[in-house]
């Protein structure tokens, strides 16, 4: 009889040890404790780390001046101004399995543009809004300039504090002050390039 019960156990250990795990790599694939904010007010006083801060470096590219590249994996975003120079922004990007890369261009730019999170969004985050207009507590920030026919989208962000981050669902969130800055130098039509890996 001893010997049958543990033959019982047995099968249920297994299925524990088994679950554990998986719900454990669950939840660092889809942590939300970085997630969207919709109704916080950002601290615009927030100072970004040093080489998150808008600035004119070098930069090689055979792209012409006005394109717009962002290196995922570095978490900068460059305005080409010819020259070897490009205007630097840090910004926050996919987290993993939410980033891409392509060639886009700019179809539409809004300032304090509303926020309808996707359905793919809502079934991750159902605690979200499913409309919210624009203003200061709009995840979307000031402005928003869209990419393509995608849902992605430059724009800015109500969490300073996630500039050079992974923590997006694949668009490119900056300061307030920084998309306010992109937004009044680039025209809708202005290509995008987007790369995961740093060039050589």
């Amino acid at each position: 009889m001893l010997r049958f019960r543990r033959l019982l156990w047995m099968p249920l250990l297994a299925v524990i040890f088994i679950v554990l795990p998986a719900s454990q790599g669950f939840s660092q694939n889809e942590d939300m404790t970085i997630g969207d904010e919709p109704g916080r007010v950002p601290d615009e006083s927030v100072q970004l780390p040093p080489q998150f801060q808008r600035q004119m470096v070098l930069y090689r590219t055979t792209e012409p001046p006005g394109t717009i590249i962002v290196h995922t994996s570095e978490r900068f975003l460059y305005l080409v101004q010819g020259n070897g120079r490009a205007m630097r922004y840090g910004v926050r990007v996919g987290r993993e399995g939410f980033q891409w890369q392509g060639l886009l261009k700019i179809t539409r730019k809004a300032e304090w543009p509303d926020w309808t999170p996707p359905p793919e969004m809502i079934q991750r985050q159902p605690y979200l809004p499913r409309f919210m207009a624009g203003g200061p507590g709009n995840p979307m920030g000031a402005r928003a300039m869209y990419l393509g026919a995608t849902v992605y989208r430059i724009h800015g962000t109500n969490q300073p504090d996630t500039i050079g981050k992974a923590v997006s669902s694949g668009c490119f969130g900056m300061v307030n002050a920084d998309i306010i800055d992109l937004y009044e130098r680039v025209p809708v039509g202005t290509k995008v390039v987007v790369k995961q890996r740093p060039s050589l």
